[in-house]
């Protein structure tokens, strides 16, 4: 695997969210992780503020397999179209994507993901805090875990980007293109913080992130 399918998978996740929420499954849909008002730790440009502004996708039938395409998936993560194919090849064959019985869409395999977070991610793709730069925030600094547990002393940490209103340690995202992915998807950067939490946290916030996760994730695990 490499690093970049955890970001897809996770794409796979808020997409199937999305869908739901407008589907009428509300016990997907209730799933979708909240954020506060001004949860956007860049500098907004008029590409983000359109994107924002369209809100979740109208549930159309005929558009589903778009929004699963190579073609989408690559737009909405950065990840070249040729990488996403070889990703999700890679996802199927190892159990982490599976092809949804009634519309062939690629579905992340929730529970097996959760699995692979908690107990493999840390170690077959570690991070360590870098120089400190500007970026945005990630791991307890983000929106989705701001004020839950706050270390003293600790620096804020960070993806490395221009545009980011945060100040504090680098950490190299788990995918090149992470933060342009999030700037689309508030969900995704929510997951992608909460991931980061788990395999950079000491053992009492890595605990509070998975739960957190847990939830998130297990809630499309039911569904499946």
């Amino acid at each position: 695997m490499k690093s970049q399918d955890i970001g897809l998978l996770l794409k796979l996740v808020s997409l199937r969210h999305q869908e739901a929420a407008l589907s009428g499954h509300q016990h997907i849909g209730k799933a979708l992780l909240s954020l506060p008002n001004g949860w956007q730790d860049w500098e907004l440009s008029e590409e983000d503020t359109q994107h924002d502004d369209e809100g979740l996708w109208r549930y159309e039938e005929g558009r589903l397999k778009e929004r699963y395409s190579v073609r989408t998936l690559a737009a909405e993560t950065g990840i070249s179209k040729s990488q996403i194919s070889l990703s999700l090849n890679r996802c199927i064959e190892v159990g982490l994507v599976r092809k949804d019985r009634k519309t062939g869409v690629p579905r992340a395999h929730a529970r097996a993901l959760f699995d692979f977070i908690v107990h493999g991610l840390r170690y077959v793709f570690p991070a360590r805090p870098g120089e400190i730069t500007r970026g945005i925030a990630t791991t307890f600094a983000a929106p989705v875990l701001k004020g839950q547990i706050y270390s003293a002393g600790e620096l804020l940490l960070v993806w490395p980007d221009p545009r980011g209103n945060s100040k504090g340690q680098a950490v190299e995202p788990l995918f090149k293109t992470a933060t342009y992915a999030v700037r689309r998807d508030k969900e995704l950067y929510a997951m992608l913080a909460l991931v980061d939490a788990i395999r950079l946290g000491h053992p009492r916030e890595s605990k509070v992130a998975a739960e957190q996760l847990s939830q998130h994730l297990m809630t499309d695990a039911r569904s499946q």
